[in-house]
């Protein structure tokens, strides 16, 4: 316990819990259209692949606006440039709200809830901004853990969605946002770390690195995986195996909520034993775990089970990705997060499609879960390659901070 006091008067702990909060009510909002899936499909009829098209479009819309939220907040800051995202959340739930009546128009709001998944970048680089390299895996472990609201989504919005119809909780979200816009206002202060005098070359030099893009596509698994599975599962749960729409919702809030827990471990353990070390045991076990899950498509509880362990993967795995980024990027986080987050964001928008295509044209969601445990090998197997020069370069051995 003292070292946790320790670790919060290192840097200024009222941004980082403002961070955490409008991060999670961003993961909250992002996921709507996922935890309201049953409600939605019944309404419209849906197929298969256009339950797949439907639940990947927010995830996939939110990509491209993370990197320009990202170049916005190093000209505003970061707090500012939250602020203007929370305010486009705001107006994007109430279209929803006034004006969603077809399955075109829900298309439409896909694209809007995308708006929340532009979040990512900027909370863990205002929430570590003031913490030092040695705690920044933890600090980013912590503001990540708003992955949370993910879980928050799918176990809250299914009730309020049989209560009062699921349009009106766009309607309740875009109340709801103001909470953690009230408390950023109040609480958070712009870091130190601000990278002012950096040209906007320097900003963006990661694109055009192969450090940049491997960390991208190792975070297209590990985040991907988790947004993209916790989208699809409220769906996977309802179809595979006949539970009630709010129970689909309860059993993705378990995978969800260890998956946001353990990112908090996993940027804890990464400060430790290193983040390559953490992503080379987080690949193997979600290759495994995903497997097992396209073996185990007859068994409730064995599915259950095999995703939560692959979801507390996931989050280790996200909480690594950022222990090595503020590493390889120390004067271009938020600009790198975003970057390295969008294409993240865009794996996510893989899985929903790979399902229902899969369960469309091939009758079963098993091909779903085996085209992405390959993309997991090919990462492993890449990590492996890339991991022999960074800890010659820029980190120590398995992935620590070099010490000063």
């Amino acid at each position: 316990m003292s070292g946790f006091r320790s670790f919060l008067k290192s840097g200024h702990a009222p941004t980082l819990f403002a961070s955490f909060l409008y991060f999670s009510f961003s993961c909250c909002i992002w996921v709507l259209n996922g935890a309201m899936a049953p409600f939605i499909s019944e309404t419209f009829n849906l197929s298969p692949a256009q339950k797949g098209l439907m639940l990947s479009i927010p995830i996939i819309a939110g990509a491209p606006m993370r990197f320009p939220l990202g170049i916005l907040s190093q000209y505003i800051g970061r707090k500012r440039a939250t602020l203007v995202e929370m305010g486009m959340i705001m107006v994007a739930m109430l279209f929803g709200f006034f004006f969603v009546k077809t399955f075109n128009d829900l298309l439409a709001m896909g694209v809007l809830l995308g708006i929340a998944g532009a979040s990512f970048g900027v909370a863990l680089s205002l929430g570590s901004g003031s913490f030092p390299a040695r705690h920044k895996g933890l600090a980013m472990g912590l503001v990540g853990a708003g992955n949370v609201g993910t879980a928050v989504s799918v176990l809250v919005a299914p009730p309020l969605a049989q209560a009062f119809g699921w349009v009106a909780v766009y309607g309740i979200a875009a109340v709801a946002i103001s909470i953690p816009m009230v408390v950023m206002v109040v609480f958070a202060k712009e870091p130190d770390d601000r990278a002012a005098h950096a040209s906007f070359k320097e900003h963006i030099a990661c694109l055009f690195e192969k450090d940049g893009w491997a960390f991208s596509l190792i975070y297209a698994v590990t985040f991907g995986g988790f947004i993209g599975l916790a989208t699809f599962l409220p769906t996977y749960y309802y179809d595979q195996f006949g539970v009630s729409k709010v129970q689909a919702g309860q059993l993705t809030m378990l995978a969800a909520f260890m998956g946001a827990a353990v990112r908090v471990l996993g940027g804890w353990i990464s400060d430790r034993w290193g983040g390559v070390n953490t992503l080379n045991v987080v690949l193997c076990t979600v290759a495994a775990t995903l497997v097992l899950c396209g073996l185990a498509t007859g068994s409730l509880a064995v599915t259950t089970l095999l995703v939560i362990v692959c979801f507390a993967a996931l989050g280790a795995g996200n909480g690594a990705v950022f222990q090595l980024v503020p590493l390889r990027w120390p004067m271009a986080t938020a600009v790198a997060g975003s970057m390295i987050g969008e294409i993240g964001a865009l794996g996510g928008g893989l899985v929903p499609n790979a399902m229902g295509l899969s369960k469309q044209y091939m009758g079963s969601y098993a091909g779903g879960f085996f085209v992405f445990a390959v993309l997991a090998v090919v990462m492993l197997v890449m990590l492996r390659v890339m991991q022999i020069r960074w800890t010659r370069t820029w980190a120590e051995k398995g992935g620590r901070a070099r010490t000063p």
